[in-house]
């Protein structure tokens, strides 16, 4: 019998500050389980590198509950008191379903690649 620690998915984070762009790429589930992790290392890199924008690359997310859409949601508020944007690229079609059921694409760009989102905010 596996111990459940084995069966859960694990979320890999990479985070890349370019300029005053904070770039995002995760890959896995984001879930519960991986949600607060996520929460304090966007919130100490917006903090420590005074970040303006975010770009999050979800090519590689196969899941994500309504704690990543928290997560999500919250580092955007984080980004507009700054006055800035977050931008999301490469999504894959069941996390896009999600962005799609929830509204956020009202408020968050999608673009098809990260380099052409890093353009449209004028870092690439």
């Amino acid at each position: 019998m596996l111990d459940k620690e084995a069966m859960i998915v694990s979320l890999s984070t990479n985070l890349e500050v370019k300029k005053d762009v904070l770039c995002i790429r995760l890959s896995g589930e984001l879930d519960h389980h991986s949600a607060d992790d996520l929460r304090e290392k966007a919130t100490k890199a917006i903090e420590d590198y005074d970040i303006q924008h975010i770009v999050l690359n979800l090519e590689q997310l196969s899941f994500m509950d309504s704690s990543g859409l928290g997560v999500i949601l919250g580092r955007y508020k984080q980004i507009k008191q700054h006055h800035g944007e977050m931008v999301v690229c490469a999504i894959s079609p069941a996390v896009q379903r999600l962005f799609e059921m929830s509204g956020l694409f009202k408020i968050i760009r999608l673009e098809p690649t990260e380099e052409y989102a890093l353009q449209r905010l004028g870092v690439a």
